[in-house]
């Protein structure tokens, strides 16, 4: 396997409905592992909460995330935002569309001076999309 680079995003006790959502918006296989699954009894209430997921999409796309491990401080902030760029305008608009329902558009999907059309959201779950669809080659 090949190296790569991944966003990796903590919850708070809701990846799994977030992991859920982000299938639902990307497609691709799910997998998801509880603190329970590892953890036996030390898991305690976090028993079914997520320890490791990924979401390896078709469009080559990889997603991970957890939830934080029992002891840690969890810490959201403006940190971190995942870009989706490309030429394909009908998938990263129907991305679009799915990331900024029930969220916060922060800068509409429309032109911009660069002559990209580009749009940044907030989703329900707080994770900051930047979206740019480049004129196709």
């Amino acid at each position: 396997m090949p190296s790569r680079l991944n966003p990796y995003i903590s919850f708070d006790g809701d990846a799994r409905q977030a992991m859920e959502f982000y299938k639902k918006v990307f497609g691709g296989t799910l997998a998801m592992n509880t603190f329970g699954e590892f953890g036996g009894q030390e898991a305690g209430a976090a028993a079914d909460k997520i320890m490791h997921s990924m979401l390896e999409t078709d469009s080559g796309f990889t997603l991970m995330c957890a939830d934080t491990p029992p002891g840690m401080e969890y810490k959201p902030g403006n940190n971190i935002s995942v870009s989706l760029s490309g030429d394909d305008v009908g998938e990263l608009r129907g991305y679009w569309d799915k990331l900024s329902a029930d969220g916060t558009v922060a800068v509409p999907l429309e032109k911009q001076m660069w002559g990209d059309v580009f749009g940044m959201c907030t989703d329900r779950f707080g994770i900051t999309w930047l979206v740019n669809i480049s004129e196709p080659a």
